[in-house]
Formats: structure tokens, sequence, C-alpha cells
């Protein structure tokens, strides 16, 4: 009884260690993700601030600053989807781990 119940601890704990591992490879997946969408942003609003800073009318410094704000929301959008994307799958793949173990000990 003892060593079943030994194993069943270390089983569990091998799921918890797996789980844990899969979530340290998403988080480092989410922080490269927001270090790359960083990086895009500061690109695109240096690029945009030069333009404003060569515009020679006022309807075109407008027409720069809105074509910006337009880009940077649809960036914005597109990048808050991949990381949400990134989230649900590590949650996934971390669970993998502890459902095995919990489900090959109810069987």
């Amino acid at each position: 009884m003892f060593e079943e119940f030994q194993k069943l601890g270390k089983d569990r704990f091998d799921a918890a260690v797996r789980s844990y591992g899969e979530v340290n490879k998403g988080f480092q997946a989410i922080n490269a993700k927001i270090i790359d969408y960083s990086k895009i942003v500061f690109e695109d609003g240096a690029h945009a601030f030069a333009q404003l800073v060569g515009a020679k009318t006022v309807e075109q410094a407008i027409e720069i600053q809105s074509q910006y704000a337009k880009k940077a929301f649809d960036t914005h959008v597109a990048e808050m989807s991949k990381l949400s994307d990134i989230y649900v799958g590590t949650a996934r793949e971390a669970y993998k781990p502890v459902e095995k173990a919990f489900t090959k000990k109810a069987a």
C-alpha cells in the first residue's frame, strides 16, 4: 500500500514538473513576442515622426498621423490576438501532464 501511495506521489510530482516546464516555455514565447512587438512599435513610431517632421502642410501632417494611428491600431489588435493564442496554447500544454497523471490513476 505504501509503495503504491509513494508511486502515485512521484507520478503527480513528475506531472507537475512537466507542467511547470510547459508554462516556462510559454512565458518565454510570450516574452519573445512582446519584445518583437515593442521593436515594431518603436520603428513605426520613429518612421511616423520622421514623416511628420518633413510634412509641408497641416493636411499632410494630419494624413501622416491618421495613417500611423490606423496602422498602430491594426498592429496592436493583431499582436494581441497572437498573444492570446500563445496564452491559450500554454494553458493547454501545461494542463496535459496533470490531466494524464490524474486520469491514469482514476482508470
